[in-house]
């Protein structure tokens, strides 16, 4: 029996941070993908096209029904058969790809519930003074919308970057894909996934803080 060595713990943490630039651009990349999407989708979600909005509603009922390692493994392994054009994309955008579209029916169901909190009279106000649907929503109702999607938007970031773990599974070199390797001669794979474990709290408790932070600023018109 081995035990836990806590020496290589902390040898190994070094090693495993090396990949972690890799970790959070793919986070960061997939949430700022995933916002533009979502929003395209929640606005198709509100059309009064009955097509648009099943379409819409059926794409975020699919991706916030089934596992995010099922629809990696099927962009990554599966399309390529039906889609030769497809097999030259790599383990790196392909998580990218798949982590904003998986995001993009989060943040979209986020920005709907966030949307329809607000007073509809004010964007009834807005029209009656001359804006455009657009504007009232740009200028009105978005902003505000924002302000009560911030926190539920940060957890949706964190979950992304919590997501990045399964992307070692397509060959991805990221911290999780790192500790495995690093630890494959040695056998200390405990060691390893602990200090992945840390990484990934120390991650998500950075998170929270700016997050919370965000919320109080705009709470006290700081910010918009």
């Amino acid at each position: 029996m081995l035990g836990f060595d806590y020496k290589y713990l902390i040898e190994v943490m070094p090693i495993i941070m090396r990949a972690l630039p890799i970790t959070l651009s793919i986070g960061c990349l997939a949430m700022v993908f995933g916002l533009a999407l979502g929003l395209v989708v929640t606005f198709m979600r509100r059309s009064r096209n009955h097509l648009i909005r099943g379409t819409a509603n059926l794409y975020v009922s699919y991706f916030r029904g089934t596992p995010l390692m099922v629809q990696l493994f099927i962009f990554f392994f599966g399309l390529p058969q039906v889609f030769p054009g497809l097999s030259t994309i790599t383990a790196y955008p392909a998580a990218i790809i798949v982590l904003s579209i998986n995001g993009s029916a989060y943040i979209s169901e986020v920005l709907k519930s966030s949307i329809d909190a607000i007073d509809y009279g004010q964007y009834e106000a807005a029209l009656s003074i001359g804006m455009s649907p657009g504007q009232a929503m740009e200028r009105i109702i978005l902003p505000q919308a924002f302000k009560v999607a911030v926190l539920p938007l940060g957890n949706t970031f964190i979950n992304l970057i919590q997501g990045t773990a399964i992307t070692f599974m397509i060959g991805l070199k990221d911290i999780m894909g790192m500790a495995k390797v690093s630890s494959a001669a040695s056998y200390r794979f405990l060691e390893a996934f602990v200090a992945v474990g840390i990484i990934y709290w120390l991650i998500t408790l950075i998170i929270t803080r700016l997050i919370n932070w965000l919320s109080y600023k705009l709470s006290k018109g700081g910010i918009i």
